[in-house]
């Protein structure tokens, strides 16, 4: 009687089995040796099919790569992937790996408020394309208006791809000339996007690729404001400029496979700028799908932004380290959204808020500590379900933040019945203020105004207070400040190259936003806006990757990294009264560790002077010196046929950067009391302004010793443009304890430019 059910019995077992092994798979991205493709093969597409057919022949293809990367990317196993690693002509095969996004006036900040006083509108062409990855786009935006365009470059090679809430007919034009979207990895990750939550398509349904693509080129638009907050014309930093976006950001991430598909795309379509406000951390640069592809595209003559993340003031916090890439933290501008706390003892205390509706009574109403009106015992934070209404009821909430959203906490305030919220930072964002469009009033103090009013709540017999606010206000000194979020070097992967590159506005930036949510993001607001105002390191990269496209609108023969050292060696790092620009975590000056080679100034980096370049071939030999394997380089350089010189003497000091890290040794013993340590950089500049001659100057600042620097020659003298000369710098330091650090300058100066690279010192 048994028998009749064995069969199905099996085969469930097998069915079973079969979706077990299918559950087990995940997207991999395998990098191929593209020279070494078997000559039976016409197309590298059918090799790589192939190759996968070989070791199963279920996994599923998802993109092949040829542009950017060499390769392609799958579901497999673990154990197909490692079997597929074993094949000929396979590099590298790696797991996908989730990315994640770093989340006006900036122009009048950064002196680009009158076009004509840095570039005459007539000296330029609008055929650069800066291509932005992110969540996508929001077309009907008055920031992408095309008027006063010309035609499409003819040389444009991308498209605008068409979804059911995407007309390419409609939403692009001669200013947004490009709009695709890459799920796939996503999606054989994460599953089906729901798409009664989010477009399959271009278009953005989370307001932040709107964001970063308006700041970058959005067009000008004449009496933007968020809810009256931040009024005047807002535009991008490359008004002449194209735009393309690449939606590669979904609800659950941004997946490697989908951001290289896109990098591969946008350097093919003929974008000149690539900008990508994501980050997933610091790796090996031969295990980075960024780095990988950004390399590729440095060749290609594409420059590649990245925004530095937002992880600080931690040090050795930054994401996308690559040499080759730029790397942008963020900065404050000159522009502040006041809200006063004033408490019933008299006291106030200032803060900021975007709240926009209804107004608390000009006298103090009761206040409670949110600590001192819950059941929980992370009460004070005010998550989800954790306040006692009646203990809050009408009253003004003290919450302290961490965790959930800043938004999110009033609106746990308002559904328990509050009636506004004072929300206080603690020791890890300090004295950072950062404005939100809250749903209720609220208002955001920094860390000591926090525990002030936190006493008074707890000791006063009757503690009261209300929150009055100020509109916008502008001229705010300082200006600009190191964010605290802010992520610091020293550079985790490399330490010998100093990063973040520099920094550009990325606290409280208006720009354009999406219709699909309101401004805080949570679902809950029903209010729509066309701009809106937000903050992280995603806001300072696509102010530099603007900034990148003007300057190559003017200079069209630039090399990426003619136009990063254009930007890093004319950013200032001192207030005009010659003070230090501050670090906001500390209240003291910010170091190179923080702003890299400083803040970004546009109007001097038109015209620099001398410019640090670089090429393909430097970038390999840096690789060789930081003992990159021919294998390893091949996966990072598109199977480059490349190997290293064993008698070639390599160093990282040789990279032609234009900024120094120097890494001193610390001795040990007490007969090295007295040792001293030298390194020795070595660096070439080129000539791009009018014959000249420059004079070296260098500064240093260490505690507990002195760097001596030599550099030799110290003087330079150019006779026609695009002349090269080289130099040395040699660094002679004591020996300090391990941990030490200092900074310095080392100037050339020919009387109207000068050309600056800041100066790093760490001892190990």
């Amino acid at each position: 009687m048994a028998r009749p059910i064995l069969f199905p019995l099996i085969l469930l077992l097998l069915l079973i089995s079969s979706a077990s092994a299918a559950a087990r798979r995940a997207s991999y991205i395998v990098h191929m040796a593209k020279t070494q493709m078997p000559a039976r093969f016409t197309e590298h597409s059918h090799w790589y099919d192939a190759s996968l057919r070989s070791i199963s022949d279920s996994a599923d293809m998802l993109y092949t790569y040829d542009t950017v990367a060499h390769g392609f990317s799958a579901r497999l196993t673990p154990a197909e992937a490692r079997n597929l690693a074993r094949r000929p002509g396979v590099l590298s095969v790696l797991p996908d790996t989730t990315y994640h996004l770093h989340t006006t006036r900036t122009p009048e900040f950064l002196g680009l408020d009158v076009a004509d006083e840095v570039v005459p509108e007539s000296s330029t062409t609008a055929d650069v394309v800066v291509g932005v990855l992110d969540t996508g786009v929001w077309p009907e935006r008055n920031s992408f208006d095309d008027t006063g365009f010309g035609p499409i470059p003819a040389v444009w090679k991308g498209e605008c791809v068409a979804a059911k809430d995407f007309d390419p007919a409609k939403s692009c034009n001669r200013k947004l000339i490009g709009a695709r979207f890459f799920s796939k990895g996503y999606e054989s990750s994460m599953g089906p996007i729901d798409e009664s939550q989010e477009s399959k398509s271009p278009r953005d349904a989370d307001g932040h690729g709107t964001h970063t693509s308006t700041t970058a080129a959005g067009s000008a638009v004449a009496d933007a404001s968020l809810l009256g907050y931040a009024a005047g014309t807002a535009r991008g930093m490359a008004l002449r400029a194209r735009i393309a976006v690449y939606k590669v950001c979904w609800t659950g991430g941004c997946f490697s496979s989908d951001i290289l598909a896109a990098m591969d795309a946008a350097v093919n379509d003929g974008c000149h700028i690539l900008s990508l406000s994501l980050g997933g951390g610091a790796t090996d640069y031969y295990r980075d799908s960024v780095a990988i592809g950004a390399f590729n595209a440095m060749e290609s003559g594409v420059l590649v932004s990245c925004s530095a993340g937002n992880a600080g003031p931690g040090a050795a916090t930054l994401s996308n380290l690559a040499p080759w890439i730029t790397t942008v933290g963020a900065g404050t501008i000159d522009r502040d959204f006041p809200a006063y706390v004033v408490l019933g003892n008299g006291k106030n205390y200032t803060g900021v808020s975007l709240y926009s509706g209804k107004l608390l009574s000009s006298t103090p109403i009761p206040l409670i500590y949110a600590g001192n009106a819950t059941n929980s015992s992370n009460g004070n934070l005010c998550m989800p379900g954790t306040l006692v209404p009646e203990k809050v009821a009408g009253k003004v909430v003290l919450c302290e933040r961490g965790i959930n959203a800043r938004v999110q906490k009033g609106m746990v305030v308002k559904d328990a019945g509050g009636a506004g919220m004072v929300l206080a930072n603690t020791a890890t964002n300090s004295e950072e203020l950062v404005a939100d469009a809250h749903l209720l009033p609220a208002t955001l103090i920094g860390e000591k105004a926090g525990n002030v009013i936190k006493a008074y709540a707890l000791s006063d017999l009757n503690p009261t207070a209300t929150i009055i606010f100020g509109g916008t206000k502008v001229g705010v000194r300082p200006s600009p400040v190191v964010a605290a979020f802010s992520s610091r070097g020293p550079n985790a992967v490399t330490p010998e190259i100093l990063k973040p590159d520099l920094i550009a506005p990325g606290v409280n930036i208006l720009a354009g936003w999406t219709g699909a949510i309101g401004p805080t993001g949570l679902t809950t607001d029903s209010r729509r806006v066309e701009f809106n105002i937000i903050s992280g390191t995603s806001m300072s990269c696509p102010h530099v990757s603007g900034l990148a496209a003007f300057l190559k609108e003017e200079h069209p023969d630039w090399s990426p990294a003619a136009i990063k050292s254009a930007l890093m060696t004319t950013a200032y790092v001192t207030y005009p009264g010659g003070d230090g620009i501050l670090d906001i975590a500390t209240g003291q000056a910010a170091t190179p560790f923080d702003f890299g080679a400083g803040h970004a100034d546009p109007k001097r980096a038109v015209d620099p002077g001398l410019v640090y370049d670089l090429t393909a071939e430097d970038y390999l030999e840096f690789l060789c010196a930081i003992d990159y394997t021919s294998l390893q380089i091949a996966a990072i350089s598109k199977d480059r046929n490349y190997s290293c010189d064993a008698r070639k003497n390599y160093a990282v000091s040789k990279l032609n950067y234009p900024s120094f890290s120097v890494a001193f040794a610390t001795a040990s013993g007490s007969a090295d009391k007295g040792a001293t340590a030298t390194v020795v950089h070595e660096r070439t500049v080129t000539n791009v302004g009018p014959p000249a001659t420059y004079k070296a100057t260098a500064t240093a600042k260490v505690d507990g010793g002195e760097v001596q620097i030599s550099v030799e020659p110290a003087v330079l003298s150019f006779t026609e443009t695009g002349e090269k000369k080289s130099y040395t710098a040699k660094f002679t330091a004591p020996s300090l304890p391990s941990g030490s650090s200092g900074s310095g300058r080392l100037e050339w100066s020919d009387g109207k430019h000068t050309v600056a690279s800041a100066l790093a010192f760490t001892w190990t």
